[in-house]
């Protein structure tokens, strides 16, 4: 198959869109030393600049850290707080890969704003199918899971963290470790539906510049893989969403969002 190109588009985000429903795991900075405090805060919205998840509607199903060969469980230690979910303590150098999985939740939307979501996020399969029923004009019924992934550095050395499979069901996997690169290298990354390649996905690529928000809309090539450039210093969002059939009573669809966030020095 002819290999298909991607498409990159760079807008200043000024406003916010209707439909908000990125998830990410938002640190005060990217890297540490050993004995540092890292805070985490759980944030949902749009543009890479949202508003503190409410762990109150929400469940956090799985919580890991992962280092090396040492994964802790730290599902305990999420807090149901406005902000500062979770605190983690670094007790040895190298690269930390934070991991979350949510329940699946709820929401009923109407037809234009459904419709207009599919569209921004390039469902075009749930689309065209709506299409072909005359759905266009119903309401829609939707189950969504949030698979969220942090990459973190203690210290100065560097190691192959980056790499590990959370085996979620979507998720998005760095193929370099981003704490080895800087402003003005490449990235690439790969996009996996259950254990395999995900082509031609639609991927969203966020970055911070100063008090601006860039955007890069880019489609998976056919092995699932998408390079962008690392056009500045600060942090960085990959995130993208798969949508099915539901699979269970109660809703049509269920959507499954992956994001991945990492800071470039």
């Amino acid at each position: 198959m002819k290999k298909r190109t991607s498409l990159t588009l760079f807008i200043s985000i000024a406003f916010s869109l209707a439909n908000a429903h990125e998830f990410w795991l938002q640190p005060k900075a990217y890297r540490f030393k050993v004995g540092d405090e890292m805070k985490v805060d759980f944030m949902v919205g749009e543009n890479f600049s949202g508003e503190f998840w409410d762990l109150n509607r929400h469940r956090v199903e799985r919580m890991e850290i992962h280092a090396g060969t040492m994964v802790k469980n730290l599902l305990k230690e999420v807090k149901s707080t406005t902000g500062k979910n979770l605190t983690y303590k670094f007790d040895r150098e190298g690269t930390h890969l934070l991991a979350l999985e949510s329940d699946a939740a709820f929401i009923e939307l109407e037809a234009e704003k459904f419709n207009a979501y599919l569209k921004e996020d390039g469902l075009d399969n749930i689309l065209d199918a709506r299409t072909k029923a005359g759905q266009l004009d119903k309401p829609a019924k939707e189950y969504y899971k949030r698979f969220a992934k942090l990459l973190v550095q203690s210290a100065s050395k560097t190691d192959e963290t980056f790499r590990k499979r959370m085996g979620f069901r979507y998720e998005i996997v760095p193929l370099v470790n981003p704490y080895t690169l800087k402003s003005g290298d490449y990235l690439e990354c790969r996009v996996l539906w259950e254990g395999k390649s995900a082509p031609h996905a639609l991927v969203k690529v966020w970055s911070h510049t100063g008090n601006r928000i860039f955007l890069q809309n880019i489609y998976a090539e056919d092995d699932g893989t998408i390079k962008f450039p690392l056009s500045s210093k600060g942090p960085w969002m990959v995130s993208s969403v798969k949508m099915i059939p539901s699979e269970k009573e109660g809703a049509e669809y269920q959507s499954l969002w992956a994001s991945l966030v990492f800071g470039i020095d």
